[in-house]
């Protein structure tokens, strides 16, 4: 068998990055050859590689598309995909959290808006009660489209959403005041397993804890309530679809207990460099 192995990636990123150059390591120790092979390229072999590995394939949200044909294709070839196509291709929209919380799961307050839907912005967020909102396409990452505003804008703030439901399906969410004040957490899972965690927060002035926009993140030590809750989202997750490889569970504590915002199961940064063991453990969970 070959010990190839593909770290999928996209053409603005195009090598292996800083973080998953520590897995890249941990896998050429045990005897693989690591590439880093754009996703969308033409005239990719993925056939002979012994696994795709997704990982920096950070512009699949404006190919959508493409990147569930792609998965497609990887399924028909018979290559051992991680994280698990259909666990991916659920992922790829955030309509995924509406399972989550028929489950169970405690999300943050949500409302869906279907594209070319009618209701306004002012309708639903009067109706919710909440002094400030985020608005986010149902096919996003990094925070891409993602805007926030106040109950008093809402009317002022029709056009933006009109453009956007326009465009596709929308969530709009009760904006929790926790992820500028104490922060968003991530909690790393490898394997279904808790490995780590890190704490987000914001710059100055703004909501989005990305690094692409200024946001800044260290390790932390997650409550145990947190990582339990965490664990039982993802545990939802793979009971509806497979097992994963790798999750990021997104999320803030509020009056203790742990809110999810996202569950990152297809290209996360996975703070590899945060925890000396994370490489390891994650190689391990790749069944390779």
């Amino acid at each position: 068998m070959t010990s190839e192995i593909a770290c999928a990636t996209s053409a603005a990123v195009g090598s292996i990055t800083d973080d998953d150059e520590c897995l890249a390591r941990e896998l050429e120790s045990r005897g693989y050859s690591v590439h880093a092979v754009v996703w969308n390229a033409a005239d990719v072999d993925w056939g002979r590689f012994a696994a795709v590995i997704v990982r920096s394939t950070w512009d699949y949200h404006l190919h959508i598309d493409a990147f569930r044909a792609w998965l497609s294709h990887l399924e028909e070839l018979g290559v051992t995909v991680w994280n698990p196509p259909a666990l991916m291709r659920w992922n790829t929209a955030k309509t995924y959290l509406r399972q989550l919380v028929d489950r169970g799961v405690s999300i943050v307050e949500t409302r869906w808006v279907a594209q070319h839907e009618r209701t306004s912005l002012a309708s639903i967020v009067e109706a919710a009660q909440w002094e400030q909102f985020v608005v986010k396409p149902s096919v996003s990452a990094s925070a891409h489209r993602t805007w926030r505003g106040s109950i008093s804008e809402a009317v002022v703030l029709e056009a933006n959403f009109r453009a956007a439901v326009t465009h596709g399906g929308v969530l709009v969410q009760r904006f929790l005041p926790e992820v500028t004040s104490d922060g968003e957490w991530s909690l790393l899972f490898y394997g279904g397993e808790f490995s780590h965690a890190v704490i987000k927060r914001p710059r100055a002035g703004d909501f989005r804890v990305q690094r692409e926009h200024g946001g800044s993140s260290r390790s932390a030590s997650a409550p145990a309530y947190a990582i339990a809750s965490a664990g039982a989202a993802l545990h939802e997750a793979e009971v509806l679809h497979a097992k994963s490889a790798y999750a990021r569970v997104d999320g803030c504590l509020v009056n203790n207990r742990f809110v999810l915002m996202e569950l990152e199961l297809i290209e996360p940064d996975l703070y590899l460099r945060s925890h000396a063991d994370a490489p390891r453990r994650l190689a391990d969970a790749l069944a390779l």
